[in-house]
């Protein structure tokens, strides 16, 4: 599927023709479709009879193999703990964790290992083979390493595929052995259909996402509207409230049905919050909110109460707690903490 907003990149792509490197690095923000482009380009560079739109024709057998998860020129490498992997299928470059143990979040070296012997032989259909990989940057320096032999020599017909929201992490001589493709924040323009087609919040979880279409998408997936809605009744009510109380609610919160069904954990309350305050940060200096444009009225009566000094301070040490709010030692403490921090930014010296 090729979204709207990325349709000029796929049109750009379908020009090269013959002249499609062997090694495509896919760049930018999550939420934008870089994965779904990837799929679209491997399922056409393995099709037999490509469509006139450029889109593989989802009839032949090499299509009907890639729809099973079953074609045997397709490698996904993922990390293990990828639940998205499309199709059900990791690909014969994936490596399967010993029972008992938590799914490697990272590309292992074993993965690449099997990948490197899998293509010492020639493919079963046809000449082309592809490679997905994503997120390249779940690669530690080994098993980049272990990728570069492959890029620096690619096998004849093979075309590597790497998708990545990080890609300064990535080794220098992984980029460079790659033709990069940006993909940035679609205009406002581009958006004005996806938006027609979804729901009065979409507009709300769109500003959230930071204009990601597919990230606002997830989001309303999981019951984030409801979420939203509480997380904004709460900040307005929390200036002439207590911090310490409301981080007991929201301890609470955390762990309800709700949020636990929405994957609403610390690590989204506390963007959340780190959104929020930038959003009062941007008032202060004159500018537009970018994130709770819906609650603009709100903000700027909120940014009144503090100074630039305060709210800048306050997303920095917002920031620093974001490093550590997968694995908080204790909860409740960081909640408190963070409730303190933002009150504090609200009472402190005006201007």
């Amino acid at each position: 599927m090729i979204h709207p907003w990325l349709a000029s990149t796929w049109q750009r792509l379908l020009e090269l023709g013959e002249r499609l490197p062997h090694a495509l690095l896919l760049v930018g923000p999550p939420g934008l479709g870089k994965r779904d482009l990837a799929e679209a380009l491997a399922a056409r560079l393995l099709c037999d009879a490509p469509a006139p739109d450029g889109h593989a024709c989802g009839h032949c057998p090499a299509c009907q193999w890639r729809l099973s998860g079953n074609h045997p020129d397709l490698y996904r490498v993922v990390p293990a703990a990828d639940a998205a992997a499309p199709e059900g299928a990791e690909g014969e470059g994936a490596a399967e964790p010993a029972a008992g143990k938590a799914k490697s979040a990272q590309i292992l070296i074993e993965q690449i290992r099997a990948l490197q012997e899998a293509l010492t032989v020639t493919g079963h259909h046809g000449s082309r083979r592809v490679v997905l990989l994503d997120p390249a940057e779940a690669m530690n320096v080994f098993t980049a390493n272990a990728l570069l032999k492959l890029l620096e020599e690619p096998p004849a017909g093979c075309v590597f595929l790497l998708v990545s929201s990080a890609p300064r992490r990535l080794l220098p001589t992984i980029r460079s052995r790659c033709q990069q493709w940006s993909f940035a924040r679609p205009p406002a323009e581009a958006l004005a259909p996806w938006l027609a087609a979804h729901d009065a919040r979409a507009a709300e979880l769109l500003a959230l996402s930071g204009g990601l279409p597919l990230a606002a998408e997830r989001l309303a997936e999981q019951g984030a509207s409801a979420l939203y809605a509480r997380f904004v009744k709460d900040l307005a009510q929390l200036p002439d409230g207590d911090p310490l109380r409301l981080a007991g609610q929201w301890e609470s919160w955390l762990k309800s049905k709700e949020a636990l069904a929405a994957g609403f954990g610390m690590v989204v309350l506390v963007d959340w919050m780190q959104r929020w305050v930038a959003d009062l940060a941007a008032l202060r200096l004159g500018g537009r909110v970018r994130f709770f444009p819906a609650h603009e009225g709100l903000l700027a009566a909120l940014a009144a109460r503090c100074s630039l000094a305060g709210a800048s301070n306050c997303y920095n040490e917002f920031a620093q707690i974001r490093r550590v709010a997968s694995h908080p030692l204790n909860a409740r403490l960081m909640l408190e903490d963070m409730l303190m921090r933002y009150a504090r930014a609200l009472t402190g010296p005006r201007p």
